[in-house]
């Protein structure tokens, strides 16, 4: 029988031992974009714990040139694409950028809502279209708290990775859920009131609602495959 993991904590990654040189070049090297939200600090210890040689930063220029991109966002969806769009959309452009040279992408929670077309929490503010689709809220159900705190139980769907066994728990904090137009970008999904999409991919993209930094061993895994893959 499956159970709940304890509730996350700051500090709770096992850091790995102190490297030498030679080691740290060896290290697959991750860019974690700063968007100007998100907690950047337990996105980079988790990176750091599965072996990532990270650097965060919110340079357009490093950002575009990334060998390998995370992009965290907390808040509002129309906050973190306003600081997209800041000077002449400079964040915007290197995201795309990146996108387009095929190298590998995960976004994490806002970092995720950004690559659909649009929120319904700011209908104004543009995401990345990258995936067709749009960031939808939980309908109010009696008895059904919004938003939506704690550890949840995840299904496998068509573009799951391997490194997620079905059934895996992760640990979300969300209003609102990606919506994808097409059923095979849809990783996991999960259950709060109705089914939705917690996860998605396609090709060297992957991006998560929920956050795998405060996921313990199950998130691990997943940001281990992807700093390593």
């Amino acid at each position: 029988m499956s159970h709940q993991p304890r509730e996350p904590s700051e500090g709770s990654h096992t850091l790995p031992r102190r490297t030498t040189l030679g080691e740290a070049q060896l290290r697959p090297r991750v860019i974690v974009a700063d968007l100007g939200s998100g907690n950047l600090r337990s996105v980079e210890k988790a990176l750091v714990a599965v072996g990532a040689d990270v650097t965060v930063s919110g340079d357009p220029q490093a950002i575009a040139g990334a060998g390998r991109l995370v992009v965290p966002g907390q808040g509002a969806f129309g906050a973190c694409a306003a600081a997209l769009d800041r000077n002449g959309g400079a964040l915007r452009q290197a995201l795309q950028a990146f996108i387009a040279t095929g190298r590998p992408f995960f976004g994490i929670c806002i970092g995720m809502q950004l690559l659909f077309e649009s929120s319904e929490e700011n209908p104004e503010a543009r995401g990345l279209a990258v995936l067709p689709g749009r960031v939808r809220r939980f309908a109010d159900q009696p008895g059904l708290k919004i938003p939506h705190m704690g550890w949840n139980q995840t299904r496998r769907g068509p573009a799951a990775t391997d490194a997620v066994p079905d059934g895996a728990f992760f640990y979300f904090v969300h209003s609102y859920f990606p919506d994808p137009a097409r059923a095979e970008d849809v990783a996991l999904t999960s259950q709060h009131g109705a089914p939705f999409c917690a996860a998605v991919g396609r090709g060297p993209i992957f991006a998560t609602q929920f956050h795998p930094e405060k996921s313990q061993a199950a998130g691990l895994a997943l940001l281990r495959r992807f700093a390593v893959a």
